[in-house]
């Protein structure tokens, strides 16, 4: 029985389960990792949109990490919604020197659409983004940030999602400095079911990093497994569906 490598995920609460630390817990455990949590904000959301969002005090985000890092260790950090300039700052606090692998999704846009970080709180995200071993940006998030010319100029590793792209093809670029560029591309999945993907997406290489697994190889695992978790959708809710988690393995 080997040990399980320990994951903390830094993110929002999804309600409905589907995105956020509930997609994280899911996909952790799946891939054989032992997941952790610090909860940056609570939000009341389902298939169909975002209602209400609440978020936490930075203080209690950085209790929350502190007692994971003291106690059961970490072997790898995943980053999500954050909720406010402060958490972000908190959080890049806490990680500066922790000497883990980091994967930060640089959550901005639901894919309901509901937007989930203002100006001061994308801002911040630069201290993460400089810290981070991967940052995780989708099309939307991509131009947010300047784009790939701008996100590429502060010498950090990123994969360019395709996801939210046109056409049947979806591609994804890793861009890692003094490196050329990986691109994997597949055939897309026609579906509605794409509540997490970047949750699960983004927590999956997390997951393979914290085992030992090198960058492009963790990031063509957790592709892999966003896809097995697309096709095997349960089918539930009346808008942007949850994925299928159960048969990621």
């Amino acid at each position: 029985m080997t040990t399980p490598p320990r994951i903390l995920s830094i993110a929002g609460s999804d309600s409905s389960g589907g995105a956020g630390i509930q997609a994280d817990i899911k996909t952790i455990t799946m891939l054989g990792g032992f997941a952790m949590t610090a909860i940056t904000a609570i939000t009341a959301q389902n298939s169909l949109g975002v209602t209400a969002v609440e978020a936490l005090s930075a203080e209690m985000v950085a209790a929350q990490i502190d007692a994971c890092v003291s106690d059961i260790g970490v072997d790898a950090v995943k980053i999500g919604m954050l909720g406010s300039p402060a958490i972000a700052h908190v959080v890049a606090d806490r990680l500066e020197g922790l000497g883990v692998p980091v994967v930060f999704d640089p959550v901005m846009v639901a894919t309901s659409g509901a937007v989930l970080a203002d100006a001061p709180t994308v801002v911040a995200f630069e201290r993460l983004m400089a810290l981070a071993t991967l940052t995780t940006p989708n099309v939307a998030e991509l131009a947010a940030l300047g784009g790939e010319a701008a996100v590429a100029a502060r010498g950090v590793a990123y994969l360019a999602k395709g996801g939210d792209g046109e056409g049947d093809t979806v591609a994804d670029v890793l861009h890692v400095p003094g490196h050329e560029p990986v691109t994997w591309s597949a055939s897309r999945i026609v579906t509605r079911h794409t509540h997490g993907t970047g949750c699960t997406l983004s927590s999956a290489i997390a997951t393979f990093l914290g085992a030992g697994i090198a960058l492009p190889d963790a990031v063509d695992r957790a592709r892999q497994a966003v896809r097995v978790a697309l096709l095997n959708a349960p089918g539930f809710g009346a808008g942007h569906g949850p994925m299928g988690h159960h048969a990621i393995c």
